[in-house]
């Protein structure tokens, strides 16, 4: 099935199904955006170095891409979709040049299509989905800078890696992974003076937003300890919050584990610590999610399944790597069979799900309250909406869905002066709201709605 001749057709068969299956289905069974992607388009309409849940990276994207699509709801699924495929794409050519085969390298993405991160959950563009290629670049610039020590790889380690930092602060976990495999590279005195270099564009990338940071009170480290129900834990979390994140991990790699099966002729690890390229795969892939361990364990906190998204990237690499030796393709329609229903099961169950189950965030009606807000808007005023002011689902719905598009706010507090001229609306509780309104007031299901114009 898998010859070498064949496989770049099959690689862009691959990537083309997958880009079409998971652009599609979640077109067709979704009313509305994800939460996050909404929160995230949100942030996009006015853009800053960081908001107060995450680093800018996500809301620019975001914005980029709504200015050439504006509210269409199929494209920001197939912006997920692009960097999933570049991801799988980056990890195809450095297991490429690990192998130093084709064959290899491409079943070390199809494996990926065992974990759910790369297909049933991806169709929410978030924070996770957006650190996968950066990740994967800083992966593979990173082993061309210890191979080559090129000063031009050490650069683009550095700024691939800064942009991940600016997509989430998980992304450190990687860059730790490095530090551990610098030390081990100095003590084996194979690291000179270029890989400095790298420091030069990760600097001037992350700066602007570290200044942010300092001038918001380190808003964003405060929402993401409170996520991890670091002020309520107590001495048993230390033991219990670990190991349920242990125990998950496996059961997400279960499909992982059986289609790897299929191409080991017997589970026999010979572990040789002065192979670098073993080393460096376990620093990359293994490694981190060690440290999220350890982190849980330490701080006895709980660590959000999601939060594992780009940490898995690199696993096909190096399980085929460390059984290289008792790979065996004799088993390979096994193997094929298992990938194409994992492949194909994915979308349909993800279909039946969206289908089936009501009152999910993807079946707001965003739309039609955008309409109905419209319409009353109209009859009442002459001036166009501006603003609008809320949180970032209730407002940031009404912000995306709206033509010409609102600038989103969070909070009246963040508005010097209203400006009736511009057109504000003020989103937020119908109860609340009908005490503190100064312009028209109505509830649109299920939220209330101010409106502030001209006349």
């Amino acid at each position: 099935m898998f010859k070498k001749k064949n496989i770049s057709n099959l690689l862009i068969l691959f990537f083309g199904v997958h880009l079409v299956l998971w652009t599609l289905t979640p077109s067709i069974s979704n009313t509305n955006l994800p939460l996050d992607t909404i929160e995230h388009l949100a942030w996009g309409s006015n853009l800053d170095w960081g908001f107060n849940k995450h680093p800018p990276l996500v809301a620019v994207v975001l914005e980029f891409f709504y200015q050439i699509f504006g509210n269409q709801d199929w494209s920001y699924y197939f912006l997920s979709q692009i960097f999933i495929i570049f991801s799988f794409y980056v990890i195809y050519k450095f297991s490429e040049s690990f192998f130093q085969s084709k064959i290899y390298a491409f079943i070390s993405i199809l494996l990926l299509e065992g974990i759910y991160f790369y297909n049933f959950t991806s169709p929410e563009f978030n924070v996770n989905i957006c650190q996968l290629p950066f990740w994967t670049l800083s992966v593979f610039f990173c082993w061309r800078g210890f191979q080559q020590n090129k000063i031009v790889d050490w650069f683009l380690f550095g700024l691939f890696a800064a942009l991940g930092v600016l997509s989430k602060y998980l992304f450190v976990y990687l860059l730790i992974a490095f530090s551990f495999f610098i030390f081990y590279m100095i003590f084996k005195k194979k690291l000179n003076f270029k890989c400095l270099f790298s420091l030069v564009p990760f600097f001037l990338l992350i700066t602007p937003h570290i200044l942010w940071l300092t001038e918001n009170n380190f808003i964003t480290f405060t929402y993401g300890l409170q996520r991890t129900g670091v002020e309520d834990k107590t001495l048993f979390d230390h033991i219990y919050h670990p190991f349920v994140f242990l125990f998950k991990q496996i059961g997400i790699l279960i499909p992982f584990i059986l289609m790897i099966s299929f191409l080991i002729s017997k589970i026999k690890i010979k572990i040789n610590f002065k192979d670098q390229k073993l080393v460096f795969l376990f620093f990359i892939s293994i490694f981190p999610i060690f440290l999220i361990f350890i982190t849980s364990m330490i701080m006895g906190i709980k660590i959000r399944t999601m939060w594992m998204t780009p940490f898995y990237l690199f696993t096909g690499t190096f399980f085929l790597y460390l059984f290289k030796e008792k790979l065996t393709l004799k088993k390979i329609n096994k193997f094929a069979i298992t990938f194409l229903f994992l492949f194909l099961i994915s979308p349909a169950i993800y279909l039946y799900v969206s289908i089936s189950q009501k009152d999910k965030r993807t079946d707001y009606p965003g739309k039609e309250i955008a309409r109905l807000v419209q319409e009353r808007w109209d009859k009442n005023f002459s001036n166009k909406i501006t603003i609008v002011v809320g949180d970032e689902w209730f407002g940031g719905n009404l912000s995306y869905h709206l033509d010409p598009r609102p600038k989103w706010v969070s909070s009246l507090k963040k508005l010097n002066n209203i400006d009736t001229n511009g057109g504000v609306l003020y989103v937020g509780n119908p109860n609340i709201l009908k005490k503190v309104c100064p312009g028209i007031y109505g509830t649109i299901r299920p939220i209330g709605i101010c409106m502030i114009g001209t006349r």
